[in-house]
């Protein structure tokens, strides 16, 4: 049967429609074409930019593209999730961002310079880590009870270090004085790498820290781990009492990262990596590595991703307020 003219327009014209709406820049099925960045707001070398270049390492053998990434650290992580947000939305520029400039920034800045919620679509947590209380030799305790007893005959003396206002770390720190009735002192560090000699040297006593930041201290013998602030222990410190184990069950805490994209990302791309961080977590070698750095990898669909950054930033708002942490401009 011969198609008329006006048919075959009509034609072309709907099959356009279509791609408009589910097309996308080279094709979900042909995606990636070619190279990936990934934006990471935080120093090379740090806990997040070495689990991140794990996971990202598998993902561009198993997706056929190097994924490059690219350090943009500053302002508590904000400068590089801003730079990401204004990225193109092609599927091309990531964003593996963390519960500082996703979530506990929206409360702690006057002005992002982004909207966590709005500015990007959420692809999947993929790393968790456990905060690990943490304390030099210098200091007279040896398990979570004795911390407590000390601080609060010492109030406002013991000084904790954390990689800065309003990351997981000083909050960790704020959460366990709410919940101790304790008085500590929070010691920010522009650069973590510093932290680990004052701790050893006794200068900056105590951390809740993510392991990767107090392997060296641990390590040299130079401080021991008093408590996982999470349900299970870590498998690189089996003999370490949970927080429920040590008496202290309510204090629950941990950092995260993410991986985001900016808004307007094709939802079949950002379906297709978040499969990838899927697959590639699953790997037994990249599993070993993640639980080496202290890190819990886990990835949810995206949909379940949104509402768990939303739900973040509600609970790190609640301790931020109740901490009377004041806002940075």
């Amino acid at each position: 049967m011969t198609t008329s003219p006006a048919r075959r327009f009509m034609l072309a014209a709907l099959l356009s429609v279509a791609a408009i709406f589910t097309g996308v820049p080279g094709h979900a099925d042909t995606y990636p074409s070619r190279q990936i960045t990934v934006i990471i707001p935080f120093a090379a070398g740090s806990a997040s930019d070495v689990v991140s270049r794990i996971m990202f390492n598998k993902m561009s053998q198993n997706m056929g593209q190097p994924i490059v990434v690219d350090n943009r650290p500053g302002a508590g992580g904000n400068i590089g999730t801003a730079l990401g947000a204004k990225a193109a939305p092609d599927g091309y520029t990531w964003i593996a961002s963390g519960s500082g400039p996703i979530a506990a920034n929206k409360t702690l800045y006057r002005d992002l310079g982004y909207d966590p919620e709005k500015d990007f679509e959420a692809v999947s947590p993929f790393a968790f880590f456990t905060i690990v209380v943490v304390a030099s030799n210098k200091l007279p305790v040896k398990s979570l009870s004795d911390l407590i007893a000390y601080a609060k005959q010492h109030p406002g003396e013991l000084n904790y270090g954390s990689v800065g206002i309003g990351s997981s770390q000083h909050l960790a720190g704020a959460y366990f004085e709410q919940l101790t009735g304790t008085k500590l002192t929070h010691v920010p560090y522009k650069n973590i790498g510093q932290y680990a000699p004052d701790m050893m040297a006794g200068t900056v006593p105590l951390g809740f820290q993510w392991l990767p930041n107090v392997m060296a201290p641990l390590n040299s013998n130079a401080a021991h781990a008093l408590a996982v602030a999470g349900t299970t222990r870590l498998p690189a410190l089996p003999n370490t009492p949970t927080t429920i184990e040590a008496g202290l069950p309510e204090y629950q805490a941990s950092g995260w990262f993410a991986l985001q994209v900016p808004h307007g990302t094709p939802k079949e791309i950002v379906a297709r990596i978040n499969h990838e961080m899927a697959v590639a977590i699953q790997d037994p070698a990249v599993r070993q590595r993640f639980e080496q750095q202290g890190a819990v990898p886990k990835v949810i669909p995206p949909e379940e991703a949104s509402k768990f950054v939303s739900d973040e930033i509600v609970k790190w708002r609640d301790i931020i307020t109740k901490a009377h942490i004041p806002q940075i401009d």
